[in-house]
């Protein structure tokens, strides 16, 4: 298989295991939601943004020892601080969309609640896809270019060392 197609496999992996840990997230939010709208009488955003904080940390938990497990842990404090950065910012992405639905255009009833709750989400899921494998959880080098890195300097030092063996004191 080439090289091309095993970065396509990693990447597809990647996507189900990010849209594994995605989806429970999702109804951990769609869940804390919906409790807080019934037990509570806050406003819907309001509502929202709590689910949304929960979430994110529920999404953390997941990314971090399951689908980023073998990512750079050196770094966990700026890692952190991104996944923070980036988690805010879809917060107000997910939450800006329901907020327009709700008050821009009125759409308030529990099932538009919902459905502009899930739409919010979609779209700050890309963001957050992109962000979080692009800043927060970096790749470390392949396998492959490791061990080519490494079958280099093998054969650079034994034609050091073939060349010194040739030399005259």
């Amino acid at each position: 298989m080439g090289h091309g197609a095993s970065r396509l496999r990693r990447f597809v992996h990647e996507v189900a295991k990010f849209g594994a840990v995605g989806g429970a997230g999702v109804l951990v939010n769609l869940l804390v939601f919906n409790l807080v709208r019934h037990v509570t009488d806050l406003q819907v955003v309001r509502a929202s943004v709590i689910a949304t904080v929960v979430a994110i940390v529920f999404n953390y938990v997941g990314f971090r020892y399951f689908t980023y497990r073998d990512r750079d842990k050196s770094r966990r404090t700026r890692e952190m601080t991104l996944f923070l950065l980036f988690s805010a910012i879809g917060l107000v992405i997910e939450n800006g969309v329901l907020f327009v639905a709700t008050y821009g255009f009125g759409w308030d009833t529990p099932l538009q609640n919902n459905i502009f709750k899930f739409v919010g989400i979609g779209v700050a899921t890309l963001f957050r896809f992109w962000s979080y494998r692009s800043w927060v959880f970096r790749a470390l080098p392949p396998r492959e270019a490791v061990a080519d890195a490494e079958s280099i300097l093998k054969g650079e030092r034994a034609k050091r060392s073939r060349g010194a063996g040739q030399r005259v004191p």
